[in-house]
């Protein structure tokens, strides 16, 4: 049975796809929820108007993405992390610390968009594909540093706080012992 999909399905095919599928899928999944239309003459007419509208729409993005794209490959950022023996980063650096990074440069960028397949966990240079489009990629690159004792602010020694409690906590604590 010819179909039109009218969304993208996972291992079947794209928006505007014209596809040959089995009568049954068709009828019991792509139909009933609405993924795909029949192929009949005037479905057929109305999808190739659409994919002229949505050519043109989808080459005037894909323009903008790689000029995007061309900024973001120019970007260097730098992420500070507490290290501890042998230059071992105590924690990683995720996608979300990417994002962070590279909003306060002024870049908004979805973290599901950076393609980093294990988190980071070593000091050093890390080129990082940044997937903008199905066809434009970007490579960002990322700098992790070590965090300096100064700038972190904290003292070598961790300062233990006292645990306050009031006068009536006490004598809860006190009476509950009996």
């Amino acid at each position: 049975m010819k179909v039109i999909l009218q969304e993208n399905v996972e291992g079947v095919g794209h928006l505007g796809d014209l596809l040959d599928v089995s009568a049954g899928f068709a009828r019991n999944y792509l139909l009933p929820r609405k993924k795909a239309l029949e192929a009949n003459p005037r479905n057929v007419k109305a999808l190739e108007h659409a994919k002229r509208i949505m050519g043109e729409k989808a080459r005037k993005e894909k323009l903008e993405i790689e000029g995007q794209a061309k900024k973001l490959s120019a970007l260097t950022v730098t992420i500070t992390a507490q290290v501890g023996k042998d230059d071992k980063l105590f924690g990683s650096v995720t996608a979300k610390d990417i994002a962070d990074g590279l909003a306060a440069q002024g870049h908004t960028v979805d973290r599901r968009k950076i393609q980093l397949g294990q988190p980071i966990k070593e000091l050093g240079t890390h080129a990082i594909p940044i997937k903008l489009h199905r066809e434009v990629t970007a490579t960002v690159s990322v700098i992790v540093a070590r965090k300096q004792e100064a700038e972190s602010g904290q003292a070598a020694e961790p300062v233990r706080e006292e645990r306050k409690t009031s006068p009536r906590q006490e004598s809860e604590e006190t009476s509950g012992d009996e």
